[in-house]
């Protein structure tokens, strides 16, 4: 029998996961605090919990999907909810912190309730599709025990490990990747609209060159994994030709006004190294540097 199923917040994420639940046939309870955001699921069959203890009494599992952990933490916590969680199956897809992922874990199992934090990988229009991608970290049970109702949510669903931060510590990592390929758009616009040049030729050149940049990060990320660092026969490119084409975008910039304060972090990192004698290093080197200053 098919658990059933309580989804607690229903923004346009928390929708999109109780739509893909009620599609794959699973009893769905639905709660929001603004009652007519909810509302419109229970056309497709939801069911509309006045309260959250009564959206938690429902069912066997409750999937969070509120804006931070304060939230969660103001919903379960409360002296009416909290005494209701026994027995039951906590799923926290909301976004947060790797201790915040630990702490509510650790919470939750002082309560009898079991606990698996993730982090969704999507925009809600991949939600319930194959391409779906939701990282889950904790109990590796539960998550065995449950797997097809985490496959209704996405066929990309993983399980990444028992400790409950890993998810959101990788969801951290891979949000730093994408920054910082958008700053780096934010800046490359920038030197365009300086330059006179159309953002159309921009779009042009960087699908041409955006295989190598994928290659790029590729080996740093294998070569500071196996520690790397020193030049080779395998190297695509030192530190030193890096820092002397980033001294060129750092003067253009400043002829042009334009804003610095993110290729000053760069410069900073650059430097560390440098003075360390990194110069003719593999670029994976600055990795030693992305500590504390």
């Amino acid at each position: 029998m098919k658990p059933s199923m309580s989804v607690l917040g229903t923004g346009r994420m928390g929708s999109a996961l109780a739509r893909a639940l009620l599609q794959a046939g699973y009893r769905t309870t639905v709660w929001n605090r603004t009652r007519e955001k909810a509302e419109p699921l229970t056309a497709l069959g939801a069911t509309l919990a006045p309260t959250v203890r009564q959206a938690i009494d429902a069912s066997e599992i409750v999937i969070v999907n509120v804006s931070d952990y304060a939230a969660t933490a103001a919903l379960l916590r409360a002296n009416d909810v909290a005494p209701g969680l026994a027995g039951k199956l906590i799923v926290e897809l909301t976004s947060g912190t790797p201790e915040g992922a630990r702490e509510t874990s650790g919470w939750a199992a002082t309560h009898g309730a079991q606990y698996i934090d993730g982090a969704i990988l999507a925009t809600p229009d991949f939600i319930g599709t194959d391409a779906g991608t939701i990282l889950l970290s904790g109990a590796l049970e539960p998550f065995t025990a449950n797997e097809t109702v985490f496959r209704a949510l996405g066929g990309n669903v993983q399980h990444i490990g028992t400790e409950p931060g890993r998810a959101n510590a990788l969801d951290s990592a891979l949000l730093a990747l994408m920054w910082g390929a958008l700053f780096g758009g934010l800046h490359a616009i920038a030197v365009c609209r300086a330059e006179d040049i159309d953002v159309g030729e921009l779009g042009r050149q960087w699908k041409a060159t955006a295989p190598v940049v994928e290659g790029l990060v590729a080996d740093l990320i294998k070569r500071t994994g196996a520690g790397r660092f020193a030049s080779d026969a395998e190297t695509l490119s030192s530190i030193s030709p890096h820092y002397g084409a980033f001294q060129h975008l750092k003067d253009l910039m400043e002829a042009r006004s334009i804003d610095r304060t993110v290729v000053d972090g760069y410069d900073a990192i650059f430097s560390r190294a440098i003075a360390s004698g990194h110069l003719h290093d593999d670029f994976a080197a600055l990795s030693q540097f992305m500590g504390k200053a």
